[in-house]
């Protein structure tokens, strides 16, 4: 088979990394792709968004299976595209992965359904959405309805910070168009979990349970990013949870997609909150999440390619998903100034060194070559991704993988995976 994977960012390394594994995989390539694409498929110089010269290349080189890494393509039509030409293709339709573009719908969808969630309102004028955060009242959060690269998610600890975010957003400074309708949440506390399936519409295949931790500084200090860093399994999801959140969250989405006409095929990722027992969900993503998918992909034992395109022809039948029973945490490296103006262009020094540890991978990102030499060309740079017998053991690898990789500015969270270990010592 010939695959194409479509994205340049760590979740499509993992992406690459994993199909390349497979028996059924004679050619892969990757679109745009980065440095650590290139050692394990064909990079293609062709963006996320130029939807017609993806398909012109998948057409003439009769590619049997085209992967979707990020929302962007996703939300723009791919799939629907692709089919259209009797292309397979992994990945959600344009009007289902509007789950993940506009937060309004998905928070209507959910209302809907009875899928728990926070309370909640959809504004686009200021002294409306003003009104209800004074009575809301603080901490409260801020979204953009749109595609905002996870960055869209203000936590506001008084009103006046509420108020200000709902201004930047609805005035288009903070999120451009992303930000011309908001919804405001209650601020729900517990702690967050990943949970993330695959479906072909009607049958659901739940991946391991993940956390990722999403703002910038340690002890979730900071403003939130696209993600610093994340590990599975994820202590949190115990069984019960697991089951609350097929029952209360996914099946209830996936049938309330199919009965809106939004049949939904490929990952489906549930942003969950657990407290007390219970699970609410702060939002839905239309694809793998980034860096989840990268300890995800290191514990899969299966070959994924058979799952993806039985997705992709529609009927997962009676395939299934086997694990590792180890950890896997993924360490992100980021450059100075992120999720702000970041530097670019410092050369990375200690990959390496870094390959010479077992059980240990390097994910790139935000990386370019340049002179024969890997440099920073993005926010989030690096995923350092390690597997060990328990968490803490892929903590500790994680961690010593980071050490050898510098540049200037470098810059990560040092608590990657602690709420693993504070719940339990066993993992």
């Amino acid at each position: 088979m010939k695959i194409l994977v479509i994205g340049g960012g760590g979740r499509e390394h993992a992406l690459v990394w994993k199909i390349a594994q497979s028996p059924l995989v004679t050619k892969l390539y990757c679109a745009p792709g980065n440095p650590g694409t290139a050692a394990l498929a064909e990079n293609l110089p062709i963006a996320v968004d130029q939807l017609d010269k993806l398909l012109a290349f998948a057409y003439e080189n009769r590619i049997d299976l085209t992967v979707v890494g990020p929302e962007q393509p996703l939300s723009l039509g791919i799939v629907d595209l692709f089919e259209a030409h009797g292309l397979k293709v992994f990945g959600p339709s344009q009007n289902a992965a509007f789950i993940e573009g506009s937060k309004a719908f998905s928070k209507d969808l959910m209302k809907k359904y009875n899928v728990p969630t926070a309370a909640y309102g959809v504004f686009t004028d200021q002294a409306e959405a003003e009104e209800f955060i004074t009575r809301t009242g603080a901490p409260i959060v801020v979204k953009a309805d749109g595609l905002a690269a996870g960055k869209g998610v203000i936590i506001a600890q008084t009103c006046e910070e509420a108020v200000s975010a709902v201004r930047d957003m609805l005035s288009g400074n903070a999120f451009g168009s992303a930000g011309s309708r908001v919804v405001i949440e209650e601020f729900l506390t517990g702690e967050e979990a990943s949970f993330l399936v695959i479906t072909d519409g009607k049958k659901v295949i739940p991946l391991a349970s993940a956390q990722d931790h999403k703002a910038v500084f340690d002890g979730d200090q900071g403003p939130n990013t696209g993600g610093m860093g994340a590990y599975s399994p994820a202590p949190v999801v115990t069984q019960a949870i697991h089951d609350k959140a097929m029952k209360q969250v996914i099946r209830p989405t996936v049938d309330g997609m199919a009965a809106e006409g939004r049949l939904y095929r490929g990952v489906l990722y549930a942003g969950l909150m657990v407290k007390d027992g219970e699970v609410k969900t702060l939002e839905f993503n239309a694809r793998f999440g980034d860096p989840e998918c990268q300890p995800l992909l290191m514990r899969m034992k299966s070959d994924i390619v058979p799952v993806l395109l039985a997705v992709a022809d529609g009927d997962l039948g009676e395939l299934a998903l086997e694990w590792h029973d180890k950890a896997a945490v993924c360490v992100v490296m980021a450059s100075e100034g992120y999720p702000g103006d970041y530097r670019k262009g410092d050369v990375i020094t200690g990959l390496d060194l870094a390959a010479k540890l077992d059980d240990l991978y390097v994910f790139h990102a935000g990386t370019t070559a340049k002179d024969d030499t890997c440099v920073v060309n993005g926010g989030r740079v690096l995923g350092v991704t390690a597997l060990g017998t328990t968490v803490k053991d892929a903590i500790t690898l994680a961690y010593q993988g980071v050490k050898r990789i510098s540049w200037p500015g470098v810059q990560y969270r040092s608590d990657i995976g602690k709420k693993a270990l504070e719940r339990s010592e066993s993992v």
